[in-house]
């Protein structure tokens, strides 16, 4: 009987013991700064965002703006986009708004629509404690990276979830609050990016949020925290677990954000390159003065003084420049290997660096179709004899493709140069002085013929 009670006794306390320590957990630790503190003003949010703030609170359920708008307004900038982080479900979220669409299975989210605009809504993340068995909410493949996580929590667990102390911060409408709970306006005031956790568990969870990293620091201007930055060369290979449809989105955001040159740098400098661009990096020459490395970093600052100013960009145009010597170099040992002739090696090089490229990065057919367009207009624009010059002339990719041979030109400079010059000329000069530049063109190649 004794032993009973003492077994009783001991599965009571033990039942206590982690009640109180999940209450533990469960306290807000967070630091509140108030209205007149921070420079945050409604005028600057969504109309649409504020709509879904109100709605969700006054349904009841508690609902934040929450991540990397917070963090772009408090640094003075210009949000992309409002997102939200709330207590209701996504079925719950979806009974509230009738313009609701559910998304994704890793993680499942509410994308509220208005016009061109998506809000997206997500409900707290919460730990992953007991869920191991429950595969149709949370699922690790062996390496640690999460295949499936919708475990719901509260906000505290939310904010422990999320990847970096800056996009932990969460604006409170009902009073126009910030809650800080990672100390993550204080690593924004001194420019530094830090994860939250373990930085090893953090990036296995998600490899992305190591290109995550990159870019913020060279979006943002800002140093990565040592602890941070330590495991990405150990754990760059891990980026080949990832979906190649995601590393191609991650791969614009990374190289059409306006900041594409200096991403380029750091992605080199933590050995992320050559995880995404396998292709090219092992074309890299020691002194870093190659052709390959000077059209990449032309091409890249080339965009980003487009996007400075407000100018379209095409990411055809720039995978274009970045495989155009990988292309070259592959088209010599085609011929050397097979025996075929230039023209047939060049087509067999586009299709061989496409396929290796694109078991990495899934670069979208619409997008390869103009690449290769850019490539072969290249050999073409070589051969301008009788009507041959008019015909490159009308073909829809003529500008990107004369915009490349420019590019290349200023880097191999020679004959490129007076190619270039030429094509310059005969796109901005009357009909008939290209009738006259394409006579003397034949007319200088027989006497060329004759010697």
């Amino acid at each position: 009987m004794i032993n009973l009670r003492c077994a009783i006794f001991k599965q009571v306390s033990r039942f206590y013991r982690k009640m109180f320590q999940h209450e533990e957990q469960q306290k807000s630790h967070y630091v509140c700064i108030s209205r007149n503190e921070h420079n945050i003003s409604r005028k600057n949010i969504s109309e649409n965002a504020l709509k879904v703030l109100y709605r969700l609170n006054k349904q009841g359920y508690e609902a934040y703006l929450v991540g990397g708008c917070i963090r772009d307004l408090l640094l003075g900038k210009k949000p992309k986009d409002f997102d939200i982080a709330t207590n209701a479900t996504p079925e719950q979220i979806q009974k509230v708004f009738r313009n609701c669409r559910l998304i994704g299975r890793r993680f499942r989210l509410a994308h509220i629509m208005f016009g061109k605009e998506i809000i997206e809504v997500a409900t707290f993340r919460g730990d992953h404690d007991g869920q191991s068995e429950q595969t149709n909410i949370s699922k690790r493949s062996q390496s640690g990276m999460l295949l499936r996580d919708n475990v719901y929590g509260t906000i505290e667990q939310d904010a422990i979830r999320r990847d970096f102390t800056m996009n932990a911060l969460y604006y409170n409408v009902k009073d126009f609050s910030i809650r800080d709970y990672c100390g993550g306006l204080n690593d924004l005031k001194n420019g530094i990016i830090r994860l939250i956790g373990d930085p090893q568990t953090r990036y296995r969870e998600d490899p992305v949020r190591m290109l995550r990293t990159i870019r913020f620091a060279a979006k943002l201007n800002m140093k990565i925290d040592q602890a941070t930055a330590d495991p990405i060369k150990t754990l760059a290979p891990l980026l080949n677990n990832i979906p190649s449809a995601r590393l191609f989105d991650e791969s614009l955001k990374l190289l059409q954000s306006g900041h594409g040159y200096n991403t380029y740098i750091l992605l080199k400098q933590y050995q992320l390159f050559e995880q995404l661009f396998p292709v090219i990096e092992r074309l890299f020459v020691q002194n870093n003065n190659g052709n390959l490395e000077k059209i990449i970093a032309h091409v890249l600052k080339n965009t980003d003084y487009r996007i400075e100013n407000k100018q379209r960009v095409n990411p055809a145009f720039l995978y274009a420049a970045f495989f155009w010597y990988p292309i070259i170099e592959q088209t010599q040992i085609n011929s050397i290997e097979s025996g075929l002739q230039y023209y047939d090696s060049f087509s067999m090089a586009i299709n061989d660096v496409l396929s290796e490229q694109c078991r990495i990065i899934a670069i979208p057919k619409r997008l390869t179709n103009v690449m290769s367009d850019i490539w072969r207009l290249q050999l073409r624009m070589r051969k301008r004899e009788g009507k041959r010059a008019f015909a490159i002339l009308e073909h829809p990719k003529f500008r990107a493709a004369y915009d490349l041979l420019e590019m290349r030109s200023s880097i191999e400079k020679g004959e490129l140069l007076d190619l270039a010059k030429w094509w310059d000329e005969f796109q901005h000069v009357s009909t008939e002085r290209k009738i006259s530049m394409v006579k003397q063109l034949g007319k200088s190649n027989k006497r060329r013929i004759k010697r």
